[in-house]
């Protein structure tokens, strides 16, 4: 990696449904040094998210579009190799939202910004998943929105994904009976690895709400939901009285978001009084301290095992949100460069 140059892939054209190869482009452009307060990093490991897809669309979010021409937007890890930030010092390791690109100019408000503790013996690629934002987007989730408790049936979508496999474990951690929903055999035996109580393939399972009933008699206590869709439709009517439904993604609509799943049964909200509420995890820095040493302690045990896609090369994150999102990959997806 060159000092001079710095490697980025840009936005070339807005996908129409699922993104492809040509609709990014890679360039290279000067490495700029850092201005008052900010930072120079190179970055080590991007993280591809299903998040991004929404990012590509010129629509309103919770963050603005990428725009044309401009660096994909990803959470990434890096190292500060020049600081003009009084608080963090040349050969620290961050995490911040910046992009697709081998170097970035952090500024002090940069959205996620914080130094990553690093341990010996720990891979750097385990402070993008289970140690970074995915374990904490997992952990958020069932702690503070859904607030779980020992002995509650937990169901867990795309759970052999990159936050849906660290939430399965974490609520079986906290003495929880989890149940995962996923789309292939391997995933199934990958989250029955994981000590998940059952996993069911939502693809084959002739009558899906009809097993799920059999795994959860008494109702569903908690919904951890990574699709929306067709999903959240049927899982619905099958949630306890006063259950709780933690939205933590819908990428079942992410390639489609102008015509969206029609979800038919929200009167079940009523019916069933439930909590649907939506989240993002940085809306919580006060509990990421917490969670980060609890999700520490655990990989460091073994009681949580982080399962990683990783690709190398800048060039290669476009192919690598292609097969995340196509549903193929197993645990959390990274590009290290």
């Amino acid at each position: 990696m060159s000092r001079d140059v710095n490697r980025r892939v840009v936005l070339a054209r807005r996908p129409t449904q699922a993104p492809r190869l040509d609709d990014f482009r890679l360039e290279q452009a000067p490495v700029r040094q850092p201005g008052a307060g900010e930072l120079l990093v190179a970055n080590r490991i991007l993280s591809i998210d299903p998040a991004i897809r929404g990012f590509l669309d010129d629509r309103d979010s919770y963050l603005p579009p990428v725009a044309l021409g401009a660096v994909v937007r990803a959470m990434t890890l890096g190292e500060v190799v020049s600081s003009r930030n009084p608080g963090i010092p040349e050969g620290a390791v961050v995490r911040a939202l910046a992009g697709w690109e081998e170097f970035s100019i952090l500024p002090a408000d940069a959205i996620g910004l914080e130094v990553v503790r690093t341990v010996p013996g720990v891979p750097l690629e385990s402070y993008m998943g289970a140690l970074g934002p995915a374990g904490l987007t997992a952990w958020i989730g069932l702690n503070e929105i859904a607030h779980i408790e020992r002995g509650q049936t937990v169901l867990v979508s795309a759970a052999a994904g990159a936050v849906g496999h660290v939430a399965g474990q974490i609520a079986r951690l906290q003495g929880c009976r989890v149940i995962g929903l996923s789309s292939s055999q391997d995933k199934l035996e990958q989250l029955l690895s994981l000590r998940f109580d059952a996993a069911l393939n939502y693809r084959q399972t002739p009558d899906l709400a009809a097993a799920l009933r059999e795994h959860c008699p008494q109702g569903i206590d908690v919904y951890f939901d990574n699709v929306g869709g067709a999903i959240l439709e049927l899982v619905l009517p099958l949630m306890k009285v006063h259950g709780q439904v933690v939205a933590c993604g819908m990428v079942s609509d992410y390639n489609h978001q102008s015509d969206p799943y029609p979800v038919k049964t929200l009167w079940q909200l009523v019916v069933k009084r439930l909590t649907l509420r939506g989240f993002l995890t940085y809306d919580h820095p006060e509990r990421i301290p917490q969670a980060q040493a609890q999700l520490q302690e655990w990989v460091a045990s073994g009681a949580l095992r982080p399962l990683h896609n990783v690709r190398s090369g800048v060039e290669n994150a476009p192919a690598a949100l292609i097969e995340m999102l196509s549903g193929r990959t197993v645990g959390k997806t990274l590009v290290r460069i």
